[in-house]
């Protein structure tokens, strides 16, 4: 049994990584989230009162608070998954960008190191810092075949991605220079049950129950490796638990889609699952499609390899998009209750 402890804990994949790790194995777990507006408790009311589950509310960029859970929960391991990461809100506002994902990174690292280099040695052999990243690292493919690997140069395009890419670089450079034992994941789109409704799915979803617009920016035509968030978890906890200092995973769910393909998938389960419209559908849910103007430097195609991972750690995604997003779209109309505290903010509470 290890002490994993979990940035960004009460997160969409945080949440879904915590979950795994008290339903699904025997470590205990440390969430330390700072719940700033994407940070939902409700996501782990299942787990929440589980013996070998902690809380802390603590911001990563107290470098003091961070110092005193370390000393207290003693943690075999961080995963570090707590980041700013909306595009939109990169955009419009990047200084918080900048100080979550490149500061409080910082900052994590540099208690880790300090609290590393204190413990005795058979705990400092086996211990290891997991830094979660995403594919927009990368930037964008060109091509329609061409896919991310692990030795992809990085090209960011938009204010998360390069705030992003600053913290991975940090984290390599944390472990060449002061040996701390550190893994990096980059992972493609998430999607699945307890997703904050203000990315494309879950958004696309709610709305369309309510009979509002479903923006697709310029055309739709943008393509995106949409993983499930539980194979995302599985494959995270394998990374920390298993996988190989100073080595990078990439980790994809082998379903590249255009936005507009997913749009009109979740349209047509609707159809299914929720037959009953709400007023302002007219006839079919695809009626609510809304062109909008495109995002500033939006990227067009993203596609990980996800080989290495198969290979050297043996895991597979178990869900496809379909199986996946029929899943999602059955969570989001059973847990109304989930969603209408997101929007009433009650969540917060």
């Amino acid at each position: 049994m290890k002490t994993i402890l979990v940035t960004g804990g009460a997160g969409f994949i945080g949440s879904a990584v915590i979950r795994h790790l008290i339903n699904d194995t025997v470590h205990k777990v440390v969430n330390v989230d700072k719940l700033t507006y994407a940070g939902n408790l409700e996501s782990l009311i299942s787990v929440s009162d589980n013996e070998r589950y902690a809380f802390e509310q603590v911001d990563i960029c107290d470098a003091q608070e961070i110092n005193r859970v370390l000393e207290q929960h003693q943690p075999d391991i961080i995963m570090h998954l707590a980041a700013e990461s909306h595009v939109d809100r990169s955009i419009d506002g990047p200084g918080e960008f900048i100080q979550t994902n490149i500061v409080g990174t910082y900052n994590l690292l540099e208690q880790a190191r300090h609290y590393w280099a204190a413990l005795e040695a058979n705990k400092k052999a086996n211990f290891r810092f997991h830094h979660i990243s995403t594919d927009e690292v990368y930037g964008d493919l060109e091509g329609t075949d061409d896919l991310f690997t692990e030795t992809t140069p990085y090209a960011p395009s938009s204010p998360y991605s390069a705030s992003k890419a600053s913290s991975d670089h940090l984290v390599r450079s944390w472990q060449r220079t002061f040996g701390l034992p550190t893994i990096i994941t980059n992972c493609s789109n998430n999607y699945g049950p307890f997703h904050f409704p203000e990315k494309l799915i879950p958004l696309v979803i709610l709305n369309a129950l309510q009979g509002k617009p479903l923006p697709v920016y310029g055309k739709g035509n943008q393509i995106r490796d949409w993983l499930f968030v539980e194979d995302h978890a599985r494959a995270l906890v394998l990374v920390a638990t298993t996988g190989k200092i100073a080595e990078t995973y990439n980790i994809g769910g082998h379903n590249e889609k255009q936005n507009i393909e997913v749009v009109k998938t979740i349209c047509e389960l609707l159809e299914e699952l929720a037959p009953n419209k709400p007023k302002g559908v007219v006839d079919k849910y695809q009626d609510l499609i809304t062109f909008v103007t495109d995002r500033a430097g939006h990227d067009v195609r993203y596609a990980i390899d996800a080989s290495k991972i198969a290979k050297e750690l043996n895991w597979t995604p178990q869900e496809s998009f379909d199986t996946g997003i029929r899943k999602t779209v059955q969570w989001y109309l059973d847990n109304q209750v989930w969603c209408q505290h997101i929007e009433d903010g009650s969540y917060q509470n």
